[in-house]
């Protein structure tokens, strides 16, 4: 599957990322090559490969902390009330 300069301004697009021209280029060589790592990893035999999983889960404790209402709201560009408003991503 052959990767174009077309393929990776669609993909920017619903990233919304801009690339020029030369990176568009040098993107589509590079998806390229990480798809072709996957056609070799498709091809490997796996039936006999034993995985190991572990017993127990590890869990971190919760640990309960007062947050500062400035902090946790200083990166947002929008806010409605208490809450943050993000952009619309699906069209």
């Amino acid at each position: 599957m052959a990767i174009t300069k077309e393929d990776v301004k669609y993909i920017a697009k619903l990233a919304k990322l801009k690339f020029s021209e030369e990176e568009a280029e040098v993107f589509a060589g590079e998806f390229e090559n990480i798809l072709e790592q996957f056609k070799t990893l498709d091809k490997l035999n796996l039936e006999d490969v034993e995985t190991e999983r572990p017993k127990v889960a590890v869990v971190r404790k919760d640990i309960c902390k007062k947050c500062d209402m400035e902090d946790l709201y200083r990166n947002s560009k929008n806010m409605r009330e208490t809450s943050i408003e993000v952009p619309k991503i699906i069209e």
